[in-house]
């Protein structure tokens, strides 16, 4: 079981005031990022059908949850494992303008998540979408993007410490930029996991360049699946990716802390060039895939957010269960309880 328990930990909310704030937060927050980027919320699915490659991929090994469905003999459907793919789907279904996008509530079951502090078997994120042009697919513009997301987590933070004042804001006014090789260069001993943390604790906020393509170690900073962020289209000093993560130095959890999962989305040489790379060129026949190299989708960036993760970090929670209602091992809720930590 991988539990950390910080040290003399006291959740500075109770439970009802844990409750009201996590209302505010979201509140607070997902009208702020939909005035920042443009985006419109929209309704999305909880499932879709199996085989049509709309279903997320994540690192490709995570099973989705499965069933039939009677009325369709027995056809399968998947939960969604996130709408990355999805969500382009309905930006060409609404014709949305460059420049303007959507975003929805998305909740899925992650039945091979490795139970911790910050992992549950329910995730539940923002998921959001914009159009671009064709001139956008670059490195500058993911930047853009990114500080502005930014700005609205400092804003937020900014609003809930107003609220409740014995809560301190921590994040840095901005945002630290490094690429995935750079931190191989930097740190060569360590995991990639040890070199978030690294980075993080010394900047307090950074975001992370090109996840999924292989680097010049030999190693993958993360997986990505090949379908939906362009991990591979070369940029600047010889690094590839438009790509990344937002990832957050937590002190209560001593570790970085991952916030958003995002990037510029494939085109269609991006999407034969990545479904080759991975050897997965036979997924060019999906209907999701064929929309795509047929120019049935526009040209998007996205991402999600952890809707979770964003309230344990604000509201300075040592366990995630402390902001949703999940499923937990036994020996894990009794030791959380004998260390002060109430799952919900």
């Amino acid at each position: 079981m991988n539990l950390y328990i910080p040290k003399n930990y006291k959740s500075v909310l109770d439970v009802n005031q844990t409750e009201q704030a996590i209302k505010q937060l979201k509140d607070f927050f997902q009208l702020n990022l939909s005035s920042e980027l443009r985006l419109r919320r929209i309704t999305a699915p909880l499932f879709v059908k199996k085989g049509t490659g709309i279903n997320d991929d994540l690192n490709g090994i995570e099973r989705p949850v499965s069933f039939p469905i009677k009325e369709l003999g027995d056809e399968m459907a998947e939960i969604v494992q996130s709408l990355a793919k999805w969500k382009r789907l309905a930006l060409a279904d609404l014709q949305f303008q460059d420049g303007f996008g959507i975003y929805t509530d998305m909740n899925a079951i992650r039945p091979d998540e490795e139970l911790t502090n910050i992992h549950s078997l329910y995730v539940d994120q923002w998921d959001w979408e914009r159009v671009i042009t064709a001139e956008e697919r670059n490195l500058d513009f993911l930047k853009y993007i990114v500080r502005k997301i930014y700005s609205v987590l400092v804003r937020t933070e900014y609003f809930i410490t107003e609220n409740y004042l014995d809560l301190d804001p921590q994040l840095p006014e901005e945002i630290t930029f490094v690429h995935a090789e750079e931190l191989a260069k930097k740190y060569p001993g360590l995991t990639p996991r040890e070199r978030e943390n690294e980075e993080s604790k010394k900047h307090g906020a950074i975001f992370v360049i090109g996840i999924g393509s292989e680097m010049p170690n030999g190693e993958a900073h993360d997986g990505r699946a090949p379908d939906y962020d362009d991990w591979s289209t070369p940029t600047v000093n010889g690094y590839k990716g438009l790509n990344g993560d937002i990832i957050l130095w937590n002190d209560v959890l001593q570790r970085s802390f991952e916030i958003s999962s995002m990037g510029i989305r494939v085109d269609k040489r991006t999407l034969l060039e990545q479904l080759r790379i991975s050897g997965q060129e036979e997924r060019k026949e999906l209907l999701w895939h064929k929309m795509l190299l047929n120019d049935e989708l526009p040209l998007t960036i996205g991402g999600g957010i952890g809707q979770s993760r964003l309230c344990m970090f604000f509201l300075r929670k040592a366990h995630i269960g402390e902001i949703q209602s999940s499923i937990w091992p036994d020996e894990m809720i009794e030791i959380c309880k004998n260390s002060g930590i109430h799952l919900l």
